[in-house]
């Protein structure tokens, strides 16, 4: 891996990390969990989808695990939420789902970025950068007996998809890797917003 697309997947994955991090505090939070489950919450969030992706991958042990940083940074995230509880409760949820969609997008551009300096074929690619995701998201829901978010919300893993898409069309046609990921991050974040502004849905099974 080259210096410079080492240096853009860092950065990356450390900004969803942290998103995604005080995302999963939040919803221990909700869910009136303790310290202790507040903290597991924040790491699955954070670093489940980029755990599973470099399993699939064979990137082992997994880049988080292997790097203090991830995981200092998701339980900085955790922190936050829990001793600024009272300023987190009080947040819209306009901007959470903004916070919410941004994590989205850089997870999926992340994953997409990793899988294709592993040499993984771009379609690969693009189901990798979409479990990065969408994985940490999964697991906290599971961990909270719900039924996972991806499997319900309005055009969540389909935007992870179409970013991811888009970014290795970009790459395809030589764009700058760095260019390329803010094009799909941004197509991600625009279409996972704008779903849940105009009520978009993929199609359902009527009746049954």
């Amino acid at each position: 891996m080259n210096s410079e697309a080492n240096r853009l997947l860092f950065v990356v994955d450390i900004a969803g990390t942290l998103v995604f991090a005080v995302e999963g505090a939040t919803a221990a939070m909700r869910a009136n969990l303790d310290l202790l489950g507040l903290m597991v919450l924040a790491f699955a969030t954070a670093l489940g989808g980029g755990i599973i992706r470099d399993v699939l991958i064979g990137d082992t042990p997994p880049a988080s695990l292997r790097d203090w940083r991830y995981s200092a940074v998701a339980f900085t995230g955790a922190a936050v939420v829990f001793f600024l509880h009272a300023f987190v409760q009080g947040v819209p949820g306009t901007l959470i789902l903004v916070l919410d969609a941004a994590g989205l997008a850089l997870f999926a551009i992340a994953g997409t970025q990793k899988a294709l300096v592993f040499g993984m074929h771009p379609f690969v690619s693009m189901l990798l950068g979409t479990i990065t995701g969408v994985g940490g998201g999964t697991v906290r829901d599971v961990l909270l007996a719900q039924v996972p978010g991806v499997l319900r919300a309005d055009v969540y893993a389909t935007a992870a998809l179409a970013g991811s898409a888009v970014m290795i069309a970009c790459c395809k046609l030589r764009m700058p890797r760095a260019w390329a990921a803010v094009i799909g991050g941004l197509v991600c974040f625009s279409l996972r917003v704008i779903s849940v502004w105009r009520h978009w849905n993929l199609p359902r099974v009527i009746g049954g």
